[in-house]
């Protein structure tokens, strides 16, 4: 998953405000207790980044998967 892809599914999945104060803010007990934008920073995967997100705020998992690709018919 790409920098951009992460992004582009946590606008999808809380919205581009509520994505960013969760990025902020949320500590990730997966990434070693890390907020998401902390964990990007420090190079962990965008991807492991995404599931620790998904995993702390309860996302469905048919949700986790596919996210963050731009779906053709709204390009």
């Amino acid at each position: 998953m790409r920098l951009s892809e992460f992004w582009l599914a946590v606008s999808d999945e809380f919205g581009a405000e509520y994505g960013r104060v969760l990025a902020h803010d949320l500590v990730l007990m997966d990434v070693g207790g890390l907020t998401a934008e902390e964990a990007i920073k420090r190079g962990v995967d965008a991807r492991a980044v995404w599931l620790a997100l998904c995993e702390a705020t309860d996302v469905p998992p048919d949700r986790r998967y596919g996210v963050g690709l731009r779906d053709p018919k709204k390009a």
